[in-house]
């Protein structure tokens, strides 16, 4: 069975966007993985097809209706014919990483919430049980480019998306890591050329470089991924040599 996305938003039209090019659009298209996509405004029951209203309490924005929201999102559950996790894009959601797309990989899909205006009524929120995921601290006019990008992060690590499954172990953040830095053809270039190690066919002194590499990038760049690296059962890094 394919992982089975579905997405609610008020903007149908920005999906699949770029999960429609490249190696995720050809996964789409051989059905490794599948989109729904839903528009939110197609419950509203009024001419204007009206979804959201005024916050109560006063402020500026609108607010998307829960009675709205809940049957956009029960109508989609109701198609998925399974349960999956439910999530909306939101800025005071946890930080989504790596091992979160890897577990939501692991399930039969997921139904991504995409808000707009001021965010959703707040009771949606505990009724359905729905997760919220952030994908950066900062704010964005809407949830459709957060969905594709936690999208792109869970397709990519799906059965047969990126051919050879080697390529997915020796990316950033698979071992804690910073993923080491990469060169090719030609060996200069205006006056920088390709380390060493790399054309000397060792791959174990290959293998020792590149470890040693992540390593760097990743204490100088990530301090805070470099003490979770340190404090993992893992490491057999001398913490003395830094």
């Amino acid at each position: 069975m394919s992982w089975r996305a579905q997405v609610l938003t008020l903007y149908p039209d920005m999906f699949p966007g770029p999960l429609g090019q490249s190696l995720a659009g050809r996964a789409l298209d051989r059905g490794d993985w599948t989109l729904d996509v839903f528009n939110i405004r197609d419950v509203a029951t009024d001419r204007h097809r009206t979804v959201d209203d005024a916050p109560y309490g006063g402020g500026p924005g609108m607010v998307l209706r829960a009675d709205i929201l809940a049957e956009a999102i029960d109508n989609a559950r109701n198609l998925a014919q399974y349960d999956t996790p439910l999530i909306y894009l939101s800025p005071r959601g946890r930080q989504f990483d790596q091992n979160k797309a890897r577990e939501l990989a692991e399930k039969g899909g997921a139904t991504f919430i995409c808000g707009r205006f001021e965010g959703v009524d707040e009771r949606v929120l505990d009724a359905r049980d729905i997760e919220e995921l952030s994908i950066g601290d900062y704010v964005l006019s809407g949830g459709e480019i957060a969905a594709l990008a936690v999208m792109d992060a869970v397709v990519r690590l799906l059965p047969g998306v990126m051919g050879a499954e080697s390529t997915l172990d020796e990316e950033s953040f698979t071992a804690g890591l910073l993923e080491y830095p990469h060169y090719t053809r030609p060996p200069e270039w205006e006056g920088r050329s390709v380390p060493d190690v790399l054309q000397s066919g060792d791959h174990g002194k290959i293998a020792a470089w590149r470890r040693s590499k992540a390593e760097e990038l990743t204490r100088q760049r990530r301090p805070d991924l470099w003490e979770q690296y340190l404090a993992g059962a893992g490491s057999k890094t001398d913490k003395n040599e830094y």
